[in-house]
């Protein structure tokens, strides 16, 4: 079983502020990197117990937030800024069968979300696909979910676990902290929350050979609307090949391939 492993920083334990944590530069920034990736190990472990062949782990925190000497040895990384094209990645995640989520948070404007946001912090208000309000979560479904990948596993808050659960019925979750406002939360020591994900991801991996979860594939025509805080960063969006603008804050972007927009 090849497993492909989606990260983040956000949704780790002990992980709780943008500026003193998650953004590059931050003062305990390089702490949260130790927090992620011991994290991660303790994913790989459980996914070797649960009889994986391969792990390849993709550090998709906006300025990077693995650190590479202290991976584990099993896992391959997929790292570096900026990204190789999506069509390159996306030629890459296919040879994988199952795909997993490490250190996730919930979609923008969830209120117990702690670090709650979608793709930029800074920037995005809101993203909706075909009416639908998604975030991170469902943009990674959606994506490997179109080349047959099933996502069968997330670990973060408790806000972005049942963002997944309510996305695919039946997924196995992993909560390692339960947010009581964007800025704060109450989190499982890291003993704690490593000994959880290790267990319930191979839960999850050995569940996967008896009573498969399904890829997440919607149904085209897709229309996705990306709403900013600010007028210019909409200014920005309207001059790319393929967008309209809607209303002073918003875009718009239609596609039948869900590949060609989950990701613009």
């Amino acid at each position: 079983m090849k497993v492909l492993m989606m990260t983040d920083l956000e949704g780790v334990a002990g992980v709780v502020g943008f500026e003193q944590q998650s953004y590059g530069g931050a003062p305990y920034y390089e702490q949260a990197k130790h927090l992620l990736t011991a994290e991660i190990n303790a994913a790989v472990e459980g996914l070797l117990t649960g009889g994986a062949t391969e792990v390849l782990v993709l550090d998709m925190h906006g300025p990077g937030g693995i650190l590479f000497e202290e991976l584990h040895p099993a896992a391959r990384l997929m790292h570096g800024r900026p990204l190789a094209t999506l069509d390159v990645r996306n030629a890459i995640f296919a040879e994988y069968d199952v795909a997993v989520i490490i250190g996730q948070h919930a979609m923008a404007g969830v209120a117990d979300g702690n670090l709650a946001h979608t793709q930029s912090s800074r920037h995005i208000d809101l993203y909706t696909l075909n009416g639908n309000p998604i975030g991170e979560i469902a943009q990674f479904a959606l994506q490997v979910g179109a080349m047959d990948i099933p996502v069968i596993f997330l670990s973060g808050d408790h806000a972005a676990c049942r963002e997944i659960e309510e996305l695919i019925p039946g997924i196995t979750t992993a909560a390692v902290k339960q947010g009581l406002s964007r800025t704060s939360a109450i989190s499982l020591s890291k003993e704690a929350s490593r000994a959880l994900i290790r267990d319930r991801i191979r839960i999850a991996l050995e569940r996967q050979s008896e009573d498969p979860i399904a890829p997440l594939v919607w149904d085209p025509p897709y229309i996705l609307e990306k709403r900013y805080f600010h007028t210019d960063s909409a200014d920005a969006a309207e001059g790319q090949p393929g967008v309209e603008r809607v209303d002073s804050q918003t875009v718009r972007i239609c596609s039948d391939n869900i590949l060609d927009l989950i990701y613009r």
